[in-house]
């Protein structure tokens, strides 16, 4: 998961970019940055941290020019801190271009191979980021009418990046002297929406990961992009879009309503707070059916993400809804962090018990989902430590069992306390008198219940069904190796290693 952005305007877009990544920051808060462009000159900052630590005055002043893009990065697992594997990147042949991405490619390690033996392009990171942006510069180069671009050549170059690459990806992009080109895989997995707004001096677009960005830009929604749909627009303001993939059919991750996306944009046609009202209805609807036995004297959202759902939940239930943490915004998110003592000391570090809310009381937590368990088991312990007398849990989504393929970085299967646990050992993981799921029927009836043309979803993190088709056993079996915490902590040690004879190089 990273925010990407993309614009083209008739005046400057650098205050609009950077505007807009703090919008997004909550898709990427491990690195950022912004290129501009003044028809063949680009301009690029970019480097580790929060969009407000990456960018100055100084480096503002330097992104010149009516067009650009901007990304901030998911941070990952145990990642280095890693400059060079901050986005966009940059490749100059045959042309000059800029490329921000969300999501993964599923196929980079063949790609990589093709690029090296057949295309004769060489990759410089590990980032499957820097492998698409290969691809579609030797697609463009492949598709140029001597080496002179046109929308039909760029078009003809995104349905060849379409039946080369595997995955996950929403992609903006500049072309030096043409314009900004963004789409969107042929499953429509990771957002992307597009909008207008109108000046004295004309037409502005805008190409952004979620709507949110649009609105507070002063930027009208026109419409998601498809899958498999390209968009293009010069820099005379021209606006085309094609169909690049044949057989493009919508499955939207379904993890961006639950967690990921802000409450305030919309996705595919769908409002994503709408949507977690609809998960709290639905978790009421199964306790009142399912656990009419329990107690509850009070109803206590796990903030923030959870809220929407726990409202109504209570509201659906009669029973009083409070708030019982106040959260420390300044502390990472615990899952995707390198280390269960670090995951742990985080908890502590974000969230604070208000313990009048759980003093002698039935408490229901509620809680978006729950992934390695580290922060639920925690925050059970607080509120018993608050004096709470019976300790319930839900969750507005099902159990988290199978690794994430597709831009999300969830932990190695066998550190998901789902996997191969029934709902009463999780409950006995955690500490909880009693645990609720919510269905994985009801949850996708919850999100299309706001959408109805919306058939289906990618939602393999609950199910194992991978939609692109091409995920096996052994392709699982190198990301597990990969994602592990040893693995994690072994990485994380060299990176702190190289960091520290860096520091006393530079001494």
């Amino acid at each position: 998961m990273c925010g990407i952005l993309g614009v083209v305007s008739n005046g400057p877009v650098n205050q609009l970019l950077y505007d807009g990544l703090l919008v997004l920051q909550h898709r990427g808060q491990d690195a950022a940055g912004i290129v501009t462009t003044e028809q063949n000159t680009f301009h690029m900052h970019k480097g580790d941290g929060l969009v407000r630590d990456v960018f100055r005055t100084r480096d503002m002043r330097n992104l010149v020019g009516t067009m650009g893009i901007a990304h901030c990065r998911y941070p990952t697992a145990g990642s280095a801190a890693s400059a060079a594997e901050s986005q966009p990147f940059y490749v100059n042949s045959p042309f000059g271009i800029v490329l921000g991405h969300n999501g993964n490619l599923t196929n980079s390690d063949r790609l990589k191979q093709e690029l090296y033996r057949a295309d004769l392009r060489h990759v410089n990171t590990n980032s499957d980021s820097e492998v698409l942006l290969n691809v579609l510069a030797h697609e463009l180069q492949a598709s140029a009418r001597g080496f002179r671009l046109d929308p039909d050549a760029i078009f003809s170059a995104v349905e060849a990046v379409h039946r080369r690459c595997r995955g996950a990806y929403a992609v903006v992009a500049a072309i030096a002297g043409f314009g900004l080109l963004a789409f969107r895989d042929p499953y429509g997995i990771r957002p992307l929406v597009f909008g207008q707004a109108s000046t004295d001096r004309g037409t502005d677009y805008l190409v952004a990961s979620e709507s949110v960005a649009l609105d507070t830009l002063g930027f009208r929604l026109v419409r998601d992009v498809r899958p498999g749909e390209a968009i293009l627009v010069d820099f005379e303001g021209n606006f085309y879009s094609r169909q690049c993939a044949k057989n493009p059919v919508l499955n939207p991750c379904i993890f961006e309503y639950v967690y990921l996306a802000r409450p305030d944009s919309m996705i595919d046609g769908i409002s994503v707070y709408e949507t977690r009202l609809r998960m709290g209805e639905s978790l009421a609807d199964k306790i009142q059916t399912s656990h009419r036995d329990l107690d509850i004297d009070v109803v206590i959202p796990i903030p923030d993400s959870s809220r929407p759902a726990a409202m109504e939940l209570a509201n659906r239930l009669g029973v009083n809804y409070r708030e019982g943490f106040i959260k420390n915004r300044y502390i990472g998110r615990t899952f995707i962090m390198p280390g269960q003592a670090v995951r742990r000391k985080s908890v502590r570090q974000k969230l604070n018990a208000i313990g009048v809310e759980f003093r002698g009381k039935n408490v229901l937590l509620v809680d978006d989902s729950i992934v390695r368990g580290t922060t639920s088991q925690e925050i059970v312990q607080m509120a018993r430590e608050s004096g709470a007398n019976k300790v319930f849990f839900a969750s507005a989504s099902p159990p988290v069992r199978f690794p994430n393929v597709y831009g999300i970085d969830m932990p190695s299967a066998k550190e998901l306390i789902a996997n191969g646990r029934s709902d009463d050992e999780i409950a006995h993981e955690i500490g909880v008198d009693r645990l609720i799921y919510q269905d994985l029927g009801a949850l996708e009836d919850a999100v299309r219940s706001v959408n109805p043309e919306i058939s289906q979803f990618e939602s393999s993190c609950f199910s194992g069904h991978y939609v692109t088709g091409d995920v096996t056993a052994e392709y699982l079996a190198g990301i597990e190796a990969q994602r592990n915490d040893d693995s994690l902590a072994r990485r994380h040690s060299i990176a702190s290693t190289q960091l520290d004879l860096n520091l006393v190089e530079a001494g």
